[in-house]
């Protein structure tokens, strides 16, 4: 399928479609674009949800954007991911590389549409979420149609911090696991602040335990203490405790 050169289109954000009107046209036809109902809906809140987490830190992620991707087309993926520097020629938004439907009661064939027009428009990669039979879909170019992808496989791509596992948008605990595995690879200080927190508990229950096995018992005042300090600390404490008769020996000189 041949790429439209951009010097003969529209640009990307130079709409004829109204912004809130529900309605889309995909090559001079007017579609209408109705609220979801369950599960369609809840799809829409895990693929925001999980590429939030994966997009990459220059990508931006937009849900409902719409993209002019001819004369005659103006319509808005579920799903986008585009660079978040700005066109130096144009002053707005780049295209998309990455653009993602999903499915319910329209006939693939429409979905099928839309991802010929982003393709032919530069849209690198669109996928298609079946919610009725609960598959991932990825348009080829080479078969012009729809290519299931593996539940077990991931989608790769540079727009994200890590690969996006394909059960994760089928699943809800997958859902919740590949975030906290996204957020991970962003090294997000929050998420860094609770595993450091999870490590120094760690840490507090083996000195505890240690003091414990020597007949040792901290007062309320250096259990707190004990309970409150980081890492590094601990690992002093707990290399000192074999060689203390008294807890309150644990804390001199630090």
């Amino acid at each position: 399928m041949k790429t439209l050169i951009s010097s003969d289109l529209p640009r990307i954000d130079d709409h004829f479609v109204k912004e809130d009107s529900r309605v889309e046209v995909v090559r001079g036809f007017l579609l209408m674009s109705p609220p979801a109902e369950e599960p369609h809906a809840t799809l829409h809140l895990t693929l925001a949800y999980l590429l939030a987490a994966h997009v990459g830190p220059d990508y931006a992620g937009a849900v409902d954007m719409l993209t002019r991707t001819s004369r005659d087309s103006d319509f808005a993926p579920d799903a986008s991911v585009y660079p978040a520097e700005r066109d130096p020629e144009t002053g707005g938004r780049r295209l998309e590389e990455l653009a993602f439907e999903i499915a319910s009661t329209q006939p693939l064939d429409s979905a099928g549409e839309k991802a010929r027009e982003l393709v032919r428009r530069g849209v690198r990669r669109v996928f298609c979420i079946v919610v009725r039979h609960l598959r991932v879909l990825e348009w080829s170019t080479e078969t012009d149609g729809w290519s299931p992808l593996l539940d077990d496989s991931s989608i790769e791509d540079r727009c994200f911090v890590r690969p996006l596992p394909v059960v994760s948008l089928l699943h809800a605990t997958a859902t919740h696991d590949a975030v906290v595995a996204a957020l991970d690879a962003r090294e997000n200080p929050a998420l860094r602040a609770i595993e450091a927190r999870g490590e120094a508990r760690g840490r507090s229950a083996a000195l505890l335990a240690v003091l414990g096995a020597r007949g040792l018992v901290p007062s309320d005042t250096e259990r707190q203490r004990i309970l409150e300090a980081e890492s590094a600390v601990l690992d002093q404490w707990i290399a000192r405790s074999p060689f203390i008769s008294e807890t309150s020996e644990l804390f001199s000189g630090g």
